[in-house]
């Protein structure tokens, strides 16, 4: 809010705000990223205190759509330095879909591989243990403790606002995890009007068409469940309230799932303090069921090894207490914490319980000159007790960020530094700035990035992350056995270091009703000791089969370097055609992911003389179009993945061999 061209204030969360001045005429401008600018002359009487009512209409819904994950606040998607989606509640309802996953395999150039998340190529498969991609929620880490990876089923989508991906390294804002990117998922709070939403959805499994299959009787096996959601604002205090069960009785054989959550948020707006709100969100979840991992034999796709299941309960929750304060001169400060809990037990002997302490403080201040400046500093903490699979272990992560961001005319530009310190156990952080320059003891990582608004409806970008990954408790310590494979541990195991740079634009256009706009980024990302899940020999090697196979399993391994090039396109769009409203998703990624150095008598883990990183498609198509027509919708989604070219040897070259 801004008096006479000069004098400027931030509204607080309420939209209230207070401006002294002197009598007489002045002119009133306000701006809120997401809606159009206000301006008026107001007439100040005397000593009197002149009340002011604004409503802001919307702006562009494309192309101002509001984000806060590339920088740490509210801006325009549009002036964003990095690639990014944004996935509305919309798409996610009208799909039925219970699990973020299933939408993020819609995101172009977005891949989950049975829970494991990669963008543009930067990861392929790990069992679940090390994700480079971070989840977010309400830009807070969401990964356990122990493996560091996404539980996909605990988060709450029936009190979802939006999903933001972030496509590259981006662990100078927000630490060693986001090192292939982010998905920050926002939760929703209460809005002027109460509202309660219920949600039934069903669905079915086909028979085999290979009716040997089919060890069901009956037409079909069925999922079910239910959705629940209500807001509403009593006096200062907002309150939103979800809820979500599910039952699966699954297609193989003895995997079944049954899931309940409930989770909550609270928020309270101090009037006599303006500014100030405090509050505390919280999710928890119980799921039973059975784990199927291996089949019993090519005849027999759908049934377990042995009859033999993982039966699994698992109870997850976290506690997020927070407070902000706005100042009357722009400046914001928040404290939040979160404490996240992962309790597994199976019959497997292969239980756990992971905690997860989280505290991040931030100041940021918002400038009348479009400088925005965002200081914020993490301590965070994990406890694991697992004396089947991990045995019991500490880590700790300590970090401090700055973030500059300025808008000047039609140039915005952007600049992050941050400094990151991780230990487990006796492994700690040694950082490197250069290969002279090596032992650190912290890791720095920069970032930087421009965006120019060329023409009305043109925005280039271009920008350069550095990434930082350190390993997980699950990567150094596991040791267990999975049906008839083992897993090993590797203490040794080294940090992964790169860096990602892109140079994109962004096009708007209109055709007459129809408006959207056209991304292209052509992307490059280094990776050093990358680290890969790999199967082979873990022990002394005779070249015989049949006598190493005692020492046969998957270890997490540094791999070496590796490099990942390639173009990532999309459509996003929305307008009417006659009466009927369409909205598209549409996107097209290329990557050229391969080994630096690769030396075919050495690099024996994947296929022979492939050099393409294991478990990654170089095409991905996606597509999603949706027809409303009053209440009334309709949608068609397709995804194409182009032939995975290398995996991991064992799993096609004979075991004589």
């Amino acid at each position: 809010v801004v008096l006479d061209k000069a004098k400027g204030v931030a509204a607080d969360v309420e939209g209230v705000f207070y401006i002294t001045t002197t009598e007489g005429n002045h002119s009133l401008d306000c701006d809120l990223v997401g809606y159009k600018k206000y301006s008026e002359t107001i007439v100040v009487k005397g000593n009197d205190t002149t009340i002011v009512n604004i409503v802001l209409g919307n702006g562009n819904q494309l192309l101002d759509e509001v984000v806060v994950s590339a920088g740490k606040f509210e801006q325009k998607l549009s002036d964003v330095t990095v690639s990014m989606d944004v996935i509305k509640p919309s798409l996610i309802e009208n799909k039925a879909s219970q699990t973020l996953d299933v939408i993020m395999n819609q995101v172009p150039g977005v891949v989950v591989s049975d829970g494991q998340a990669s963008i543009r190529g930067g990861s392929g498969y790990s069992y679940g243990a090390g994700t480079r991609v971070l989840m977010l929620v309400d830009e807070m880490p969401m990964i356990s403790a122990d493996a560091a990876d996404i539980k996909w089923n605990y988060l709450p989508l029936e009190n979802l606002e939006q999903v933001e991906v972030i496509k590259g390294a981006s662990s100078a804002l927000f630490g060693s995890s986001a090192m292939n990117g982010v998905v920050n998922m926002r939760t929703a709070y209460a809005k002027d009007k109460p509202q309660t939403t219920v949600s039934l959805f069903g669905a079915t499994y086909d028979a085999p068409q290979q009716l040997k299959y089919k060890w069901w009787k009956g037409t079909s096996q069925t999922q079910t469940g239910v959705n629940f959601s209500h807001s509403q604002k009593v006096g200062n205090l907002d309150i939103v309230l979800g809820g979500h069960m599910f039952n699966d009785e699954g297609y193989r054989y003895l995997e079944t799932e049954k899931r309940s959550r409930f989770n909550m948020n609270l928020r309270y707006n101090f009037k006599k303090i303006q500014g100030l709100s405090i509050g505390l969100n919280t999710n928890m979840m119980e799921t039973r069921g059975g784990l199927f991992f291996l089949w019993q034999n090519a005849d027999s796709v759908y049934v377990p090894q042995g009859l033999n299941i993982q039966r699994f309960s698992n109870q997850r929750m976290n506690v997020d207490p927070f407070i902000t304060y706005f100042t009357k001169k722009g400046g914001k400060y928040s404290l939040r914490s979160r404490y996240y809990l992962t309790n597994n037990t199976n019959d497997k002997n292969q239980g756990s319980r992971a905690e997860l302490y989280y505290n991040e403080f931030q100041y940021q201040k918002r400038f009348k000159n479009n400088f925005t400046m965002t200081y914020g500093a993490v301590y965070m903490e994990q406890q694991v007790i697992a004396d089947s699979l991990y045995g019991r272990h500490t880590g700790k992560n300590y970090a401090g960020y700055a973030q500059f961001d300025y808008k000047y005319r039609k140039l915005t530009a952007s600049l992050g530094l941050r400094g990151e310190y991780n230990r487990i156990d006796t492994a700690y952080t040694r950082g490197q700035l250069t290969k002279k320059i090596n032992n650190l003891p912290f890791q720095p990582v920069f970032r930087a990035g421009l965006n120019y608004h060329l023409f009305e409806y043109t925005f280039l970008r271009a920008s350069y992350g550095q990434g930082y990954r350190f390993p997980t408790i699950a990567e150094k310590y596991v040791s267990t056995s999975v049906s008839a494979l083992k897993i090993y541990p590797n203490q040794g195991l080294q940090p992964e270091r790169g860096w990602s740079a892109e140079i994109g634009i962004k096009q708007g256009f209109k055709i007459q009703n129809f408006k959207g706009f056209l991304d292209i980024a052509g992307f490059w990302t280094e990776y050093q000791d990358m680290v890969e899940f790999a199967f082979d020999i873990y022990g002394p090697k005779t070249g015989l089969f049949y006598q190493d196979r005692q020492y046969a399993g998957f270890k997490s391994q540094n791999v070496g370097a590796a490099l990942i090039n390639g173009v990532d396109a999309s459509v996003t769009g929305t307008g009417k055609i006659g009466p009927i409203n369409v909205t598209t998703l549409i996107g097209y990624t290329y990557t050229n992911p391969k080994y630096l150095g690769f030396d075919p008598l050495k690099d024996t883990l994947g296929l022979p003389n492939v050099n393409i990183l294991k478990y990654r498609n170089r095409h991905l198509i996606k597509s999603d179009i949706q027809l409303d027509y009053k209440k009334w919708s309709i949608g068609w989604s397709a995804r194409y993945y182009s032939y995975m070219e290398n995996i991991d040897r064992r799993f096609v070259q004979s075991v004589l061999h």
